[in-house]
């Protein structure tokens, strides 16, 4: 049988590699690093997500990022500041757009899975409509 030991403990956690990666999963959470990757690219948007059960925490770490969504109000763009916290609520969609030394950490349920979250692209319109609202250092 495997137990955690009952001595108290800090661990130290870093990701360098590109994209998604958990790094500390406690009951029903996950805390996670994400690292840019090609699909986080300006030539890369389209792909927007929305988890169905549970909402995603977004913090920058650094870099630079945009993190848009998809409501009822049309498409919003928040330009990222590090240190701010993102809360994207269930049923949202979203996606977000970084430069290459962007870091954004990443926290959500751990029952965050690909049976209850959806993806779909963008329309025309929609990626007509984010890229009116890029900040400057975007364009």
């Amino acid at each position: 049988m495997n137990e955690k030991s009952s001595k108290h403990q800090v661990e130290v956690l870093s990701w360098e590699g590109l994209g998604f990666r958990p790094l500390v999963e406690f009951e029903s959470w996950i805390v996670a690093l994400m690292n840019w990757e090609p699909r986080f690219d300006l030539t890369g948007i389209g792909d927007i997500e929305r988890h169905n059960e549970t909402d995603e925490v977004f913090v920058l770490t650094h870099g630079k990022s945009v993190l848009f969504n998809v409501g009822d109000d049309g498409l919003q763009v928040f330009d990222m500041k590090p240190g701010v916290i993102y809360n994207v609520t269930k049923g949202t969609w979203h996606s977000v757009i970084g430069n290459k030394d962007t870091t954004w950490l990443i926290v959500e349920s751990s029952s965050t899975s690909r049976t209850n979250t959806e993806h779909r692209q963008l329309s025309k319109g929609e990626i007509e409509s984010l890229k009116e609202q890029y900040p400057s250092w975007l364009t």
